[in-house]
């Protein structure tokens, strides 16, 4: 008989079994938790396919025809590198300051996890960072900043199945392409490119150092805005890089004692702003905003930076020169009788970078008889008695007061780093300028306004304003198309013109009449009662016809005063009408683009420009022994001093309102127009010729440098070759579509047609 024998029952086998049960239990319940828990928060997680095609928003490139970069359109300021251009210093700095695991850990940092949780808990608060690089990238491409356990286990999800898939390279690549670094600029490429001016390959240890430092906090330590913050948070990437043995003590010391070094990239599209608008409308019309601005696209231009900057530079000194030849008006608004303070004032000027010879706005801070002390942004400029002689006021505290709103132009700067300038005056005068290369019609320049911060109203494009004697050439070639000649006699003389309105009495310039002249000599002069006659001769609804074909689409009423000039026409159909003249009678029309390529670098499908041939080779010779006699003899004599084949002609209206020159070298044509937006008067002999012919005489002066031996098409010579085809005169010119303008810019109304005359100009002294 077998005995079995039991031992006696102890508590404590009780209470193990009891724990044990209860902790499978607990277990299980917290790993059914867990499985439900990644159930839920993981049905709406985005495919890891969707990273695999994910194409970041980037930066769309506008270049020059020499392949300068001038220009951008961006949602996000970004510049798509690989990962091979990521020079390993930046590499090392990263990775120091953000995941020292990340060659190893699997998305996620366990200790760091478990460690920040303690923290949250204990401080009743979620604020401690526990995120590794992969944890980052899976938060910025697929999910919020929302600061909630949900969101951070859909993060460490997401980071599990990114590096299930990609390898460290390729999660490092899309990190530093993606990653936000404060003002506007998104990867690391284009975070270089704006705080040092230069490519991420080229990034020496403190600057590698200083972009690492960012992702934490782009705004709270950015360079631009806390420089002290940026320092530390930048040193202290070093300590963590000497403590990672990434570099030596020596390389750590000395780069902790580099400044921070910053050569902030001067403002996108600050050079030709104006013309950079016109590429936008044309780009946004042809493919869509989010293409043109989300796509990387490199858009060639027809731009030429070099003489962009000679525009820029003609029409701020044709400007401030017409200001200072009419004296100080006073015309400055003050901040502080506006109930605003001097030291929050912002003005929209100084978010350009300050340089010689730059015009710009500044608030005056201080004023004492011989001394202005100038705001101009972080920086201060000084004037002293000679920098305010011109408006003849011998102390400055006569005529400005602290608060005063001042337009200045930069000298030069002092040792103590402020600058010195000179008073100018920014009364309201507007100028404009247009250039195109005639074998092409390619628009080589274009400033739209004395200052694109403060108008962003394009006077080149959009414009409309009575063209005074500029519109006689259309006359005169209605003429030479039926039969005139230069050498043939006209009288300048009184006479009465009838018209529906009654009778019409026009009266020339100076007031009086010269007698029998050649048509030559009365185009040269600019003689008005020359060119009515012969309008009313030919019908001035033929002469617009004229005018038409030259590609000219503002309405024009059929008035016989539009003969010479109450015509309201924009400078960009002037300047393209012009350039038909030195081309033997072919019109290009004016334009932007040359191509447009992928990001990829594959070709867009682009429009060609429209070519027609509009008078014949005789008669535009004909014309052009006209227009190259107003530089020689006539009202523009004054640009013969360039010693050079030019021709053009200047344009006047009643009361000075406009005052134009339309001229062209064999190679270029160029357009000036000087005025007020509200059409105020310029001013007594405030004519084109002095006051539009030095802004397009100094433009010129650059234009045909290097160019010594070119010439005009003899009598005789074969006619003009273009390498684009071209539409026969007969054909029927295409009808321009109505501009499709942003609806928030302003738009300069139509002034109708008057019943008085235009008037010629004469020669200034």
């Amino acid at each position: 008989m077998r005995r079995i024998i039991e031992g006696p029952e102890y508590p404590s086998r009780r209470i193990a079994r009891k724990f044990t049960f209860y902790s499978l239990l607990g277990l299980s319940a917290v790993f059914g938790a867990m499985c439900g828990l990644m159930l839920v928060y993981s049905i709406d997680l985005p495919q890891m396919d969707d990273l695999t095609r994910y194409r970041p928003s980037t930066t769309t490139e506008l270049l020059d025809v020499h392949g300068k970069v001038f220009g951008s359109f961006a949602l996000e300021r970004r510049v798509v590198v690989p990962y091979t251009d990521f020079p390993p210093v930046l590499k090392q700095a990263i990775i120091s300051i953000e995941d020292k695991s990340f060659e190893s850990n699997w998305g996620v940092n366990l200790f760091r996890a478990i460690g920040a949780a303690y923290r949250d808990l204990h401080d009743q608060r979620r604020s401690q960072g526990s995120s590794t690089i992969t944890m980052q990238l899976a938060r910025n491409l697929f999910l919020s900043n929302e600061k909630t356990f949900g969101r951070k286990f859909q993060e460490v999800i997401l980071s599990m199945q990114i590096e299930r898939r990609f390898t460290k390279n390729q999660i490092f690549e899309l990190y530093a392409n993606q990653i936000y670094l404060g003002r506007g600029t998104y990867g690391f490429e284009a975070g270089a490119q704006y705080y040092f001016s230069k490519h991420v390959k080229d990034l020496t240890l403190p600057e590698a150092a200083l972009l690492a430092g960012l992702p934490k906090g782009p705004e709270y330590y950015s360079p631009v805005r806390h420089p002290d913050r940026a320092l530390r948070r930048r040193n202290l990437v070093l300590s963590e890089m000497l403590e990672d043995r990434k570099i030596t003590r020596a390389q750590a010391e000395a780069a902790k004692a580099a400044p921070l070094g910053l050569h902030i990239e001067p403002p996108a599209n600050s050079e030709a702003p104006y013309f950079v608008e016109e590429v936008r409308r044309q780009l946004e019309k042809q493919y869509g905003v989010e293409e043109v601005h989300g796509a990387g696209l490199r858009v060639y231009t027809t731009l030429d930076l070099d003489l962009q900057r000679v525009a820029n530079k003609a029409v701020l000194n044709g400007a401030a020169a017409y200001e200072r030849r009419h004296g100080w008006k006073a015309r400055v608004e003050n901040v502080v009788l506006e109930g605003q303070d001097i030291e929050s004032y912002v003005h929209p000027d100084w978010s350009q970078p300050l340089g010689k010879d730059a015009y710009v706005h500044g608030v005056v801070t201080a004023v004492e008889p011989k001394k202005v002390v100038v705001k101009l942004g972080s920086q201060r400029a000084v004037l002293t008695p000679e920098d305010w002689k011109w408006t003849q006021n011998t102390d400055a505290d006569s005529f400005l007061k602290s608060g005063d709103v001042v337009y200045v132009k930069i000298a030069g700067q002092a040792a103590d780093g402020t600058w010195k300038a000179s008073l100018e005056q920014d009364s309201g005068a507007q100028a404009s300028l247009m250039a195109v290369d005639n074998a092409s019609g390619e628009v080589l320049a274009m400033v739209g306004g004395r200052d694109f911060a403060l108008s962003q109203f394009n006077r080149a494009t959009q414009a409309q304003r009575q063209v005074g004697s500029s519109f006689k050439p259309y006359v005169y070639t209605t003429a030479v198309e039926d039969g005139a000649k230069p050498t043939d006699i006209i009288v300048d003389g009184p006479t009465t013109f009838p018209t529906p309105n009654g009778p019409y009495t026009p009266h020339n310039y100076e007031g009086n009449y010269k007698g029998p002249m050649t048509l030559l000599y009365a185009f040269a002069d600019s003689r008005n009662i020359p060119a009515l006659k012969l309008a009313a001769r030919e019908g001035i609804r033929k002469v617009i016809e004229t005018a038409h074909r030259f590609g000219i689409t503002s309405n024009i009423p059929p008035f016989l005063p539009v003969a010479i000039g109450s015509a309201d026409i924009t400078l960009y159909e002037q300047v393209g009408a012009y350039s038909v003249f030195p081309n033997d009678g072919i019109r290009i029309e004016p334009h932007y683009i040359r191509k447009v390529e992928q990001a990829d670098g594959l070709p867009l499908d682009e429009t060609p420009p429209d070519v027609r041939e509009v008078i014949s080779v005789d008669t535009a010779r004909t014309m052009m022994e006209m227009l190259q006699a107003v530089v020689r003899m006539g009202t523009a004599a004054r640009a013969s001093e360039l010693k050079h084949p030019l021709g053009g002609k200047t344009g006047t209206t009643n009361d000075y309102t406009d005052a134009w020159f339309i001229g062209f070298s064999p190679s270029v044509t160029c357009g000036t127009w000087i005025g007020y937006d509200d059409r105020e008067s310029l001013g007594e002999k405030e004519t084109g010729a002095r006051a539009a012919l030095p802004i397009w005489m100094d433009f010129m002066r650059e234009a045909i440098a290097g160019k010594p031996d070119e010439t005009f098409p003899a009598a005789g010579a074969p006619k003009k070759q273009l390498d684009v085809p071209v539409t026969k005169p007969d054909a029927e010119p295409p009808k321009q579509l109505p501009r499709d303008d942003d609806e928030d810019e302003p738009e300069t109304p139509k002034q109708a047609a008057p019943t008085t005359t235009a008037q010629p100009e004469k020669t200034t002294p």
